[in-house]
């Protein structure tokens, strides 16, 4: 049996960016229960350079957990080997510039992506999330129809 870290009850007084670095350390758990259980029922996700054919915002913790369905079994994230957290006017928003690394699950393949994400926390919880990954990074073998089912993950 895998071991999953346990899933602590959000502290509605957690900063955005200590709740940002531990959903990132769910990620890496491979602790998508832990992960979705971060995000406020009503919270939504956005892609504002998804590709055709991938979603662009997804709307409520349940679409988001949908959207992370599978997430390890597609992308096998091992490191956050760069991660910078910066506050912004809003202190319920930060924005966080990483870089992800790890192996594409179906071929093997090297990740890495570099991503810019727009968070906004409010009682503990994820409202928002912008991700602005690029599309073009992600590797040939993984961008075809096939690839990824239309609600998998593509990128953490």
């Amino acid at each position: 049996m895998t071991h999953r870290p346990r899933r602590p009850h959000p502290d509605p007084s957690t900063a955005p960016g200590e709740l940002y670095r531990h959903a990132l350390d769910l990620l890496l758990a491979k602790d998508i229960d832990g992960w979705v259980g971060l995000w406020d029922e009503h919270g939504v996700m956005e892609f504002p350079f998804a590709p055709e054919g991938w979603p662009r915002r997804l709307e409520g913790r349940a679409a988001v957990a949908g959207y992370m369905r599978g997430y390890p079994d597609h992308i096998d994230l091992r490191a956050i080997p760069y991660l910078e957290i910066t506050p912004t006017a809003d202190p319920r928003t930060i924005v966080a510039d990483l870089r992800a690394t790890g192996r594409l699950g179906a071929t093997g393949e090297p990740y890495e992506m570099s991503y810019i994400a727009l968070v906004t926390v409010v009682g503990g919880l994820i409202t928002r999330y912008r991700d602005y990954w690029n599309p073009l990074a992600v590797p040939e073998s993984a961008r075809g129809p096939r690839a990824f089912a239309p609600t998998a993950p593509h990128h953490p």
